[in-house]
């Protein structure tokens, strides 16, 4: 029986839990700290089946106009149920009501299809890596 996601607007989740869903969504187990991140933050949004987080999006900005979609992430076990979507629509919703003109988003080839769909146009960006 599928069970019911919760989207919450700026929910502060904890490091804890955003580890968690880091390590199975991104088999990444390394922890962060989030709290400075998301202290700047516009937005963020959390999507929970029941307490347990099970997607997450960030909506970064530049202090003006400019909005910024990172860390998109759903626990695999969510994955396949529109979960993204409505984060990423409600970070969208979020981010206008805010006072931002435009939302970026970077992403990897396999995603164009996802972010196309969701009304995001392409267009040209530069990128370095600062560390090795």
């Amino acid at each position: 029986m599928p069970m019911d996601i919760e989207y919450r607007d700026d929910p502060n989740p904890g490091n804890e839990a955003l580890n968690a869903l880091w390590a199975n969504a991104w088999h990444d187990p390394s922890s962060r700290n989030f709290s400075p991140i998301l202290a700047r933050s516009l937005a963020h949004v959390g999507a929970f089946a029941g307490m347990r987080l099970v997607g997450f999006v960030n909506v970064a900005w530049d202090g003006g106009i400019h909005a910024f979609i990172l860390d998109t992430c759903v626990d695999p076990e969510f994955r396949r149920r529109g979960v993204a979507t409505n984060l990423v629509e409600r970070a969208k919703m979020l981010a206008r009501q805010r006072g931002a003109e435009w939302l970026h988003v970077d992403f990897e080839p396999h995603l164009t299809g996802f972010y196309r769909k969701l009304g995001f146009a392409a267009t040209e960006a530069g990128l370095i890596r600062l560390r090795d």
